[in-house]
């Protein structure tokens, strides 16, 4: 595609549920437990119902945010997948195929043993929901609940990671797991930045488009001089945390040329969010976007020695300056 082959992106890794931090190798194991086989499950199977309960009880951090405590399962767990809301969120439902962005804690029903949280990593997690990227206990429990929801969910093996388990995690193949799971933020191909505006006053610069809709924002170049070192402005200020150099970020961007303004690329016309590292693009991307905050709508003009230089890249001329309007929707 050619946002690929414009930003040097590459896919983000999926998030690994029976996972012990961010190790590649715990990523690896834990997405072949997706997929192994269930159908000899040594407990009950599913229905395909989601019923209310029974669910352990919140010993501790019962507020959206904080870090929950909870008891062992009591008594015996139900074979099919059990979701309760604990704190009701006002934000948008979940759809399938959004990206979440959550902080979550799991342990294993019978002894409350917690086996992974996000919350001691004091990162969140960012992951597809809804289609087979994580165990289908999260999505068919996750979609339809709305963003700044508190939920809990019982899952038994079938709709967790099977009769084999996860060993590496310690979870054996009759293990019914428990999750309390915060939902921070949901993005999709409409997902546009929120941040505050703030005034463009310099007339030498691209004007870019404030609005907020999920379209993609206009872009007007000026007739003048290109500059000769990279341009970052917010044009909306969020107020999530400031990207470092070595984040990997979910955006949205629209690029054209500095000579006549042309449209050269765009994950709004791709339809398809934007995900990579700032290790991983051309100088004046990582230049342009470390040091800014999550939730902003930037400017970034980046000279021809800090983008391709005399190299012709699908849609852009050697020696261009090139003007991209990006959106950070969230740190992966």
């Amino acid at each position: 595609m050619r946002r690929r082959s414009v930003l040097l992106a590459v896919p983000a890794g999926l998030l690994a549920l029976a996972g012990c931090g961010d190790d590649e190798n715990n990523k690896d194991k834990a997405d072949k437990a997706d997929k192994v086989d269930t159908s000899k499950s040594p407990t009950a199977e599913p229905t395909g119902k989601i019923v209310a309960g029974p669910l352990p009880d919140i010993t501790k951090g019962k507020e959206f945010g904080q870090k929950p405590a909870m008891a062992k399962g009591p008594g015996k767990p139900s074979p099919d997948l059990a979701v309760k809301t604990l704190v009701p969120g006002r934000g948008a439902a979940v759809a399938t195929g959004d990206f979440l962005q959550v902080n979550y804690l799991g342990q294993k029903w019978k002894d409350g043993k917690v086996f992974d949280n996000s919350y001691d990593r004091d990162k969140l997690a960012v992951f597809p929901i809804g289609v087979g990227k994580v165990i289908p206990g999260w999505d068919q429990g996750l979609v339809g609940k709305k963003v700044n929801s508190r939920v809990q969910l019982a899952i038994p093996p079938a709709l967790g990671y099977g009769s084999e388990g996860n060993p590496q995690a310690g979870i054996k193949g009759d293990d019914t797991l428990v999750f309390v799971v915060d939902i921070v933020g949901s993005y999709n191909t409409k997902s546009s930045a929120q941040g505050k505006e703030v005034e463009q006053t310099d007339k030498a610069l691209p004007v870019v488009g404030v609005k907020t809709d999920g379209e993609p924002p206009t872009i007007e170049v000026p007739k003048g001089k290109a500059p000769t070192k990279v341009v970052s402005n917010y044009i909306l200020e969020g107020d999530g945390p400031e990207l470092k150099k070595t984040d990997a970020v979910m955006v949205q961007y629209k690029g054209v040329l500095w000579d006549g303004g042309k449209e050269f690329d765009s994950s709004y016309a791709s339809k398809q969010l934007a995900q990579f590292s700032l290790q991983q693009v051309v100088p004046g991307w990582t230049e342009g976007l470390a040091g800014k905050k999550t939730g902003s709508r930037v400017l970034i003009v980046v000279p021809p020695d800090k983008g391709y230089g005399k190299e012709k890249k699908d849609g852009i001329p050697p020696n261009s300056t090139l003007v991209f309007a990006v959106d950070i929707l969230a740190i992966l």
